[in-house]
């Protein structure tokens, strides 16, 4: 199971183009809305998720966690117990955890980038303490992946996927998707 966490402010395109990419994949995809189920983009797209933040349960069933950026989401999400919670789960058990524009701040304020490739959205670089800063659109390191923002979030989408399912899945999911 997979958890993408959503927060009043979320950008939209990073959020749902990355859900949509690993159902594709045939992962099992769990929305998460942070205080409540209606949570609305910082696009004014409202988007109703499967669950709320307090019936995430996080057991070794939960393959990676997803932290959209946006404004003031990524703050939002920051703020959240809950998504602390589960980007400790994560890191302490070896799980996955994605994360693009903003929201790689929010891990490299934990000191979970350390000596990892990562990039983000131009602005936040400074949050990420002890990262290999690249300027890539994605890049993976380990168990974390981290983009730069909306326009790359089909490329982060497919980059979660081949880190849970391989790169063969991923080329065969990019060629079904018309990407280049």
């Amino acid at each position: 199971m997979i958890y993408v966490f959503l927060a009043d402010g979320f950008e939209e395109t990073e959020a749902i183009a990355p859900i949509d990419i690993l159902k594709r994949f045939g992962k099992e995809v769990v929305t998460v809305g942070i205080g409540g189920g209606k949570i609305t983009g910082a696009h004014g797209i409202t988007v109703i998720a499967d669950i709320t933040d307090s019936d995430v349960i996080m057991t070794d069933k939960v393959e990676m966690i997803v932290l959209p950026g946006g404004m003031p989401g990524t703050l939002n999400l920051e703020k959240s117990p809950v998504v602390q919670a589960a980007i400790k789960f994560c890191a302490d058990n070896k799980k996955a955890i994605g994360a693009i524009c903003a929201a790689p701040s929010i891990i490299g304020k934990l000191e979970l980038l350390k000596g990892k490739k990562a990039t983000c959205f131009p602005g936040f670089e400074q949050f990420l303490e002890g990262a290999m800063f690249t300027g890539d659109l994605v890049n993976i390191d380990d168990n974390i992946v981290t983009a730069k923002g909306a326009g790359a979030a089909v490329e982060f989408g497919l980059a979660l996927g081949a880190l849970l399912c391989g790169e063969g899945k991923a080329e065969k999911t990019a060629k079904s998707l018309q990407c280049r």
